[in-house]
């Protein structure tokens, strides 16, 4: 019979960690250790742990980990790479605080300490039905955090630019509905927003000088800028005036917002240039699908890191949660069922913005995102796109176990 050991380690923050140890039955193997999360604290952890499973003739350990962001990264990284630990048939698993809040509703009289929750831990792991174990291939580790730093940048770009925006309805009220520039954000347009102090100066200028200002800044490159120079002057005549206390301090910060929204999207293309480079030494076939481009491939591949991971494609999709839960009890079954959303937020924001491109430029996608539109009365457009994203999980998951190039089906 095996002899094997579960680990449950709750991770503190601000104090020390606690690791509790259960055998198969579920009874204590010892008692429970604190120490401290730093390398020393791991290693003395790491000795207790080798001599306990060496009394108790252990043959394979399992340690689960509640996941805590950056602060059980070193932890369980160590854990999984420690020679010490191979000969065990060793498995660490990040465990979501949402899986042992709700395995813990089982014991209703379990107070909460941290040795408790280290308990829970444990014994959800001795339970069994859990994620993929810790992925310790640091090729793909070093891509994730490039690509997650992207996506705090086009985050931290986005939420800029909403401040810039509720500041700008202040100096141009008008300006963000009734602009004449395409992109807001433009050179062109942020000359025109940082450069002229009040719609004031905008309504009173010349055309001819307007008009010249608009040749200048957008070198040229214009069709009818004599048309653009008049459509700004409405657009001023019709915002509302700001009173003559408040033009300055509006001014510095558009002025301010847009150097810092410039400076990110600058952050951005150089994170895009060392991405790639990553990116050459991992070997896919990804961007074989018409519509895929390499950053989302990039972002993709670093959140699913080895494939051989997955089992099947409906284990990678539970684990980017694109799944559905059934909702049925005796002859009712719901027609609508909620997504799960419980698995990587970063991988499922890749595939659904991947799905996003591939429903435009993708044929096959393209056609299954319009069978699904029309399938429902309601929330068609949010649906079909999950289910593109579902589907290209499946398209992922055969290529990169493959390892061959993307198809288009053959036409029916």
């Amino acid at each position: 019979m095996s002899n094997h050991l579960f680990v449950g380690i709750d991770v503190s923050i601000s104090s020390r960690n606690v690791a509790v140890f259960l055998d198969s039955d579920g009874q204590q193997a010892h008692k429970d250790l604190p120490f401290d999360n730093n390398q020393s604290g791991a290693e003395s952890f790491i000795s207790t742990l080798l001599n306990i499973a060496a009394s108790s003739n252990t043959d394979a350990i399992s340690i689960g980990i509640e996941a805590t962001g950056i602060y059980s990264w070193h932890l369980q990284n160590l854990l999984s790479s420690h020679p010490g630990l191979t000969q065990f048939k060793l498995k660490v698993y990040q465990i979501n605080p949402k899986l042992t809040r709700n395995f813990k509703k089982a014991y209703p009289d379990l107070s909460k300490t941290d040795p408790i929750d280290a308990f829970v831990i444990a014994d959800r792991v001795r339970f069994g039905r859990l994620p993929a174990p810790v992925n310790n291939d640091y090729t793909y580790l070093s891509l994730q955090r490039l690509t997650r730093y992207r996506f705090h940048l086009m985050q931290d770009i986005a939420r800029e630019k909403t401040r810039f925006l509720t500041n700008l309805f202040f100096k141009f009220s008008n300006y963000k509905q009734d602009s004449p520039f395409s992109n807001l954000f433009g050179k062109t347009s942020s000359a025109v927003l940082c450069e002229f102090y009040s719609t004031d100066e905008i309504a009173s200028m010349p055309l001819q000088d307007l008009t010249s200002f608009l040749i200048e800044k957008g070198k040229n490159h214009f069709v009818d800028t004599i048309s653009m120079a008049n459509e700004l002057k409405r657009v001023a005549n019709l915002s509302y005036k700001l009173p003559d206390q408040m033009k300055q301090p509006i001014n510095f910060i558009l002025a301010s917002s847009l150097l810092t929204i410039r400076s990110l999207e600058a952050q951005v293309k150089e994170t895009n240039k060392v991405i790639q480079d990553e990116m050459t030494m991992i070997k896919h076939t990804l961007l074989s699908v018409d519509g895929l481009g390499p950053i989302l491939v990039a972002g993709i591949i670093a959140e699913i890191g080895n494939i051989s991971r997955f089992g099947n494609h409906p284990a990678l999709a539970k684990f980017a949660g694109l799944w559905w839960k059934k909702h049925q009890s005796g002859n009712f079954e719901a027609e609508e069922t909620r997504l799960a959303k419980s698995g990587n937020k970063y991988l499922r924001y890749y595939l659904v913005e991947a799905a996003n491109l591939l429903m435009i430029h993708n044929p096959d996608f393209k056609a299954y995102y319009t069978k699904k539109y029309s399938e429902v009365p309601k929330h068609q457009h949010k649906r079909a796109l999950v289910l593109c994203a579902r589907k290209l999980v499946r398209v992922i998951f055969s290529l990169l176990r493959s390892k061959k190039l993307y198809e288009l089906p053959m036409a029916a």
